[in-house]
This record gives structure tokens, sequence and C-alpha cells, in this order.
């Protein structure tokens, strides 16, 4: 499973994916892949 995050390249704070989708210039989106297990 992964989720996917905005970041300003200039500041590098988080942003909303759409955003950083609009302006690409400035913004990227990361994606950040989650590995939990659950219980066990």
């Amino acid at each position: 499973m992964a989720n996917k995050i905005g970041r300003s390249a200039k500041t590098g704070r988080f942003t909303t994916v759409k955003t950083a989708q609009r302006r690409k210039d400035t913004h990227v989106v990361e994606t950040i892949k989650t590995n939990r297990k659950k219980g066990k």
C-alpha cells in the first residue's frame, strides 16, 4: 500500500497532491510506501 503527498520543492512544506500536480515547477508528488503488519 502507498500514500501520496505533495511537497514544495522550495520550502519542503507539505501540500495537497492536487496543489502539487497543479504547480509542477515548484512542487513534487511523493509516494510513501507503508508496510504495516496487522496484529500477530
